[in-house]
This record gives C-alpha cells, structure tokens and sequence, in this order.
C-alpha cells in the first residue's frame, strides 16, 4: 500500500468517526485492484443510518470527497458501506 491510498482511508477513517456514535466500532479495510481500489466501511448496525444518511445523501457526500481527493492522485476508489 503506497502514501496516497493510506492517506484516502485516512479520511474516510476521520468522516465516518465524526457521524458515529460508536467511532471505536468503525473499521476501514481497502482492497487495492490494478485501477480501482475499493474502500470498505463498516460501522455499528445503529449507525449506518447516520453514514448513510436521508435518501442517501451523506453517503454520496463521502464518495464525492472521496472521488475529489482520488481525482488529485490519478485513481479510483468505490465506497462500499457495511453494517455489522
């Protein structure tokens, strides 16, 4: 795993543990593929809704930050959300 893509988990790492509120039960795992890395998000059952957010939005709000700071380092990363 190189700088960038430790630096993207990172951030998804910081988002998510400021939505929570169980931030200690936030595990972030990436799979890194030959053009897309995919980062996983799992969060306590309780708190998907507050990741997920009304109709979605919060959820797309993370992957738009995530696309930008992806955008910068030339890659692609998918956001896929888990509930525990």
């Amino acid at each position: 795993m190189d700088e960038s893509s430790g630096t993207m988990k990172e951030l998804i790492d910081y988002i998510a543990k400021s939505l929570v509120d169980n931030s200690e039960r936030v595990e972030i795992h990436e799979i890194a593929g030959t053009q897309t890395n995919v980062i996983e998000l799992k969060v306590a059952k309780e708190d998907v809704g507050k990741v997920i957010g009304r109709n979605g939005r919060t959820a797309d709000a993370i992957r738009t930050i995530l696309n930008c700071g992806a955008a910068k380092l030339n890659k692609r990363y998918i956001l896929h959300i888990i509930d525990e």
